[in-house]
């Protein structure tokens, strides 16, 4: 039997707390905060998220950031067994669009309160209110953890499961990264990800609280499109959020704090533009004795025809009969390509996952021990691991978690 302590209470460090304990270890978890699962309380909206259904190949395909090295620990505890897991301590669960699993009472507390009985049965001492300052080896080999009041405990592995810098609220502030440094880790350049993005255009503040469904979006760099797909998006006073943007996010945050990109919106992606010429022709030939902006009624929402307006620089008084082609042709180009500056992205107050973390070639995938201190294990978000809303973050915390606490003896 060996003695385990864990630092940070979040998912991925009571899920490694539970399986190292089940491994017959003597198991201290350390907390911050008053209380464990803040993070987890939030997530899904307060209903938890707690994985996704899909098969395993749509797991490494929903993972943003160096999916090969999840090869070991999704395969070793797959979607499959976080939901019998689940099962088994009494969290029923029930699958939703877009394959989505969550507790079947839409309460995250269940998930949270099925972890905490789990490592009470198992006998996991939990300290709460307890900050860990660093970590220390002895040349060797993980020796130690130094708690802020200078205490210094001894043990036989360390699990760090001290979560990213997002939501720090919850306590999530990077704690990690200086622990892994201070023993030798590389941490990468960490940003916000799964985050609404900001853009130039003062005029998004009018658009404010309006939703649009099925859209298309693109993002480019220059002449290049880094990103493209289709959903529901939201404007907000400083710029976009909503599903399709936190995605997109994750995609080009790394390169934002260095130039701005063009976000490009196609209002009616189920239309070429050719179909949509004859469309607005068509809307045209029934309004044409009627003013441009009474025209366009059934083409936008109310929020967005002022805008569209003002775009279009087609008088808005103009009678439609007094519209030429070329007026027409751009307007509808205007409605397939609504153009937006991105200029970065909201900080990690707003960001639901951190893109970057400590050096995952430092680590092995099969256990989650560090490759240069022994004994010494890294899972979840602390890691450069990152993947796309739809509940395969917390695959990453509760498969990586399960890989280093079962393989401590």
């Amino acid at each position: 039997m060996s003695k385990v302590v864990v630092i940070g209470g979040g998912a991925a460090g009571m899920f490694a707390a539970i399986f190292a304990a089940r491994n017959g270890n003597e198991v201290h978890l350390f907390e911050k905060n008053e209380k464990l699962g803040r993070k987890l309380f939030i997530t899904g909206k307060g209903r938890c998220n707690i994985t996704n259904a899909g098969d395993l190949e749509s797991l490494f395909q929903s993972v943003v950031s160096n999916p090969k090295f999840l090869y070991s620990s999704f395969y070793g505890y797959t979607n499959e067994d976080v939901i019998s897991f689940f099962e088994e301590i009494g969290v029923r669960t029930k699958v939703e669009r877009g394959n989505r699993v969550f507790p079947l009472s839409d309460h995250s507390s269940d998930v949270i309160n099925g972890l905490l009985s789990e490592m009470k049965k198992l006998g996991v001492k939990v300290h709460l209110n307890t900050k860990v300052k660093t970590i220390e080896e002895d040349g060797k080999a993980f020796k130690r953890i130094v708690l802020s009041n200078g205490q210094r405990i001894d043990a036989d592995h360390c699990i760090v499961a001290t979560g990213g810098c997002s939501y720090p609220l919850t306590g999530s502030t990077g704690d990690g990264y200086g622990m892994a440094e201070s023993v030798g880790h590389t941490v990468t350049e960490v940003y916000p990800a799964l985050v609404p993005l900001e853009v130039n255009e003062d005029y998004v503040r009018e658009l404010q609280g309006l939703s649009l469904r099925n859209v298309g979006v693109s993002i480019c760099d220059g002449k290049k499109e880094v990103y493209h797909n289709f959903g529901e998006m939201l404007f907000t006073h400083y710029g976009v959020s909503g599903p399709l943007i936190l995605t997109a996010s994750s995609y080009i945050t790394k390169k934002l704090p260095n130039r701005e990109m063009k976000l490009i919106i196609d209002l009616k992606p189920a239309l070429s533009e050719e179909q949509l010429n004859q469309r607005v022709l068509k809307d045209f030939e029934a309004n044409k004795n009627k003013q441009f902006r009474n025209a366009i009624t059934k083409l936008f929402p109310a929020k967005l025809i002022p805008i569209m307006v003002i775009l279009s620089g087609i008088d808005a008084e103009k009678k439609v009969n007094e519209i030429s082609k070329e007026e027409r042709i751009e307007f509808v180009r205007l409605i397939k390509h609504f153009t937006l500056t991105i200029k970065g992205t909201r900080s990690f107050k707003e960001a639901i996952i951190t893109q970057g973390g400590i050096k995952t070639n430092e680590i092995n995938p099969a256990t989650m021990e560090s490759k240069l201190v022994p004994h010494l294990y890294f899972v979840g978000e602390v890691l450069d691991l990152d993947a796309l809303t739809g509940g395969f973050n917390l695959q990453i915390a509760w498969s990586t978690a399960y890989t280093a606490g079962s393989s401590i003896w």
